[in-house]
């Protein structure tokens, strides 16, 4: 079971990249996590993965995404925090995960974080592509936090540089939609991947967080696919007018 799976495009425009695309677990782990559980927000970001690879065929654009759960190891997180091989997760423990030497530990992110990031970095050297598209999704309402409501149907996040933000956040904002802007939470902080191949780069680079009840079926998906097609093209021509 490889770390990352590639899906192929044209060199020089777009990545797209999911950082929790999948809630597989390698055969040989145990997590201790039910399956009932593992279908849940907890072990993936639900529906980003046929997202993702429907924005990579509609826009004839590279993409990498992550292929095991988050609760294997959290490639959105740096190596060194702790919820990037988390002990529980919006109060579901994980128990295997609590009970890791650090040797285990740095195995486990050796096999699944690491290879995932190398990919990114690998793609970017090789394709050279103007913008980064990163593709995650939230829960409508947390277990743990009940009384928190998070009424976004879709959210940009960013940490320094919010050239690229900025624009979406406009279009889909005239498109009618209710945006977070770096809601429900705050690229500055939950934006590792981001902040490692993009800002590090001076890569313009857009995260999309999408609420998982809106990607409840193929049609919803197909319709983000086309949606956010067409923002990406919008900030795509916007950012070239910048940079000219």
């Amino acid at each position: 079971m490889s770390a990352a799976e590639y899906l192929p495009g044209a060199p020089g425009r777009l990545l797209i990249i999911a950082d929790h695309a999948s809630n597989a677990v390698p055969a040989d782990l145990v997590l201790g996590v039910s399956a009932t559980d593992l279908q849940k927000h907890i072990a993936w970001d639900i529906g980003t993965a046929a997202l993702a690879r429907g924005l990579s065929a509609a826009l004839n654009a590279p993409a990498i995404l992550a292929i095991a759960s988050r609760l294997v190891a959290d490639c959105n997180r740096a190596p060194e925090d702790n919820g990037a091989i988390p002990s529980a997760s919006d109060g579901i423990p994980v128990p295997s995960n609590v009970s890791l030497s650090a040797e285990e530990r740095l195995t486990r992110l050796a096999a699944w974080h690491e290879p995932y990031h190398a990919a990114i970095a690998e793609a970017l050297d090789r394709l050279k592509p103007q913008l980064l598209v990163s593709i995650h999704s939230f829960t409508p309402s947390l277990a743990s936090r009940p009384e928190e409501t998070r009424p976004w149907q879709v959210a940009l996040l960013y940490n320094r540089d919010d050239r690229a933000a900025r624009i979406a956040i406009r279009v889909l904002a005239d498109d009618g939609f209710t945006v977070g802007d770096n809601e429900p939470y705050s690229g500055a902080v939950y934006g590792y991947t981001t902040d490692r191949h993009a800002e590090a780069r001076g890569l313009s680079y857009l995260t999309f967080e999408i609420r998982q009840d809106l990607l409840a079926d193929e049609g919803a998906i197909a319709a983000w696919t086309q949606r956010l097609g067409r923002v990406i093209g919008i900030v795509e021509s916007e950012l070239l007018e910048v940079i000219a």
